[in-house]
């Protein structure tokens, strides 16, 4: 068996495919993936809060102290001359407008006469664009003047002008602490992208120990040999499992170096946030979850290699099974799925589910017994499977 593994790792590390899978992708695909994302979602925020928006006020009459403030915004706000009969949406749909504010005949400052006005904004909001703000920051100023007006006809003092304004108000106090709120909303995306990455990493040794071994015409002389099957699927399994706990072990250093460098270097406040949070054992444990796991993945792509008549073939059934894993992370990132009861024993949804607890830093400790368990019992029925798999000739020479 363990002569069968130097052989086949000592070719894998040969494969430069295989290595960039291995090494490459875990190892710059998070920082890249997050880079590019925080980027974007920046350019854009930016390009949404400075773009010149170019608008519309019918009704301009009923409020010129509202009109003169857009107009002195000129290095933010465009007028555009409508006139009187025009179609709002087909404007606002082919951009020559941002938006149209509409404002009532009523409109006045005195409020506890002629009671709450509306305004009617029409806007395209299914972009991104923050048309709704810029224009709030202009009303909220006028708002604000009306009701402190309205107030001192009243003759009511600040404590008054606030129970009035909220007469019951909730406050708020968090049992929770930073860690548990960031790990609740990151916790939950963490396990889809290492599974993700596991997989890729086990994906490329599988096929080529299999169909590859098939196509070349040496699977026959590997059968011939004196050697038992199961030390040869074994061996294939054990080099397979390699690759699989290799990429694991990049991905989970590659999330703690990234997350330091950030933090340390570019002193990003959310990442320093984060991974002020995490200690090194919650790394340690996320690494050892992911052994047994790999060994699933590892067993099931052997097996589907094995069955396979040609490499491409078995790429094509292991790309579809990048869904049968995704499905398992999305339950466990459902509301109410927790690591309790017998969510503790369902593979791959318990191990997702106890990253995200790792990440909050509510982790019920004796949960791992069932959760190495439940994951190991399915690793090892799969491993009997496959080298039961591997005993038949008609699966072997389909």
């Amino acid at each position: 068996m363990w002569l069968i593994f130097k052989k086949e790792f000592k070719e894998l590390l040969r494969d430069r495919k295989t290595i960039i899978f291995m090494i490459g992708l875990p190892l710059l695909l998070f920082p890249a993936m997050f880079g590019v994302a925080f980027f974007f979602m920046s350019s854009a925020a930016d390009k949404a809060e400075n773009e010149v928006l170019k608008y519309a006020i019918v009704g301009e009459a009923f409020a010129p102290n509202i009109v003169q403030s857009f107009s002195d915004a000129s290095d933010k706000f465009e007028s555009v001359d409508i006139g009187d009969e025009a179609d709002y949406a087909k404007l606002i749909k082919n951009e020559t407008l941002d938006f149209v504010l509409v404002i009532p005949e009523t409109f006045n400052s005195d409020v506890l006469a002629s009671g709450q006005h509306s305004l009617e904004l029409y806007l395209n909001d299914a972009g991104l664009n923050k048309v709704v703000g810029r224009v709030s920051k202009i009303i909220d100023e006028y708002s604000n003047a009306f009701q402190k007006e309205a107030f001192t006809q009243l003759n009511l003092n600040e404590t008054q002008q606030t129970a009035l304004l909220k007469p019951i108000e909730i406050v708020k106090n968090n049992v929770a602490d930073d860690r548990e709120v960031w790990g609740e909303r990151l916790g939950g995306m963490l396990p889809y992208f290492i599974f993700i990455l596991c997989l890729q990493g086990a994906m490329a040794p599988a096929a080529d120990l299999g169909a590859g071994e098939k196509e070349r015409g040496t699977l026959e002389t590997l059968l011939i040999s004196p050697m038992d099957r199961y030390k040869l699927v074994l061996g294939k399994f054990v080099t397979i499992c390699m690759a699989g706990i290799i990429t694991a072990l990049i991905t989970v250093s590659s999330m703690a170096i990234w997350g330091l460098i950030l933090s340390q270097g570019m002193a990003v406040e959310f990442v320093v946030e984060v991974m002020s949070m995490i200690g090194i054992v919650d790394f340690i444990l996320i690494f050892l979850m992911l052994v047994p796991v790999v060994a699933v993945f590892a067993a099931v792509l052997l097996s589907l290699s094995i069955y396979a008549r040609s490499f491409k073939e078995a790429q094509s059934y292991m790309g579809s099974l990048i869904m049968v894993v995704i499905f398992p992370v999305l339950i466990a990132m459902m509301p109410g799925v927790e690591l309790k009861g017998g969510w503790v024993w369902v593979p791959l949804t318990n191990v997702a589910l106890a990253m995200k607890e790792l990440f909050k830093g509510t982790m019920d400790y004796f949960a791992l017994f069932g959760i190495f368990t439940s994951t190991a019992v399915i690793a090892v029925a799969l491993i009997m499977f496959c080298i039961h798999w591997f005993n038949k000739e008609k699966v072997l020479f389909r």
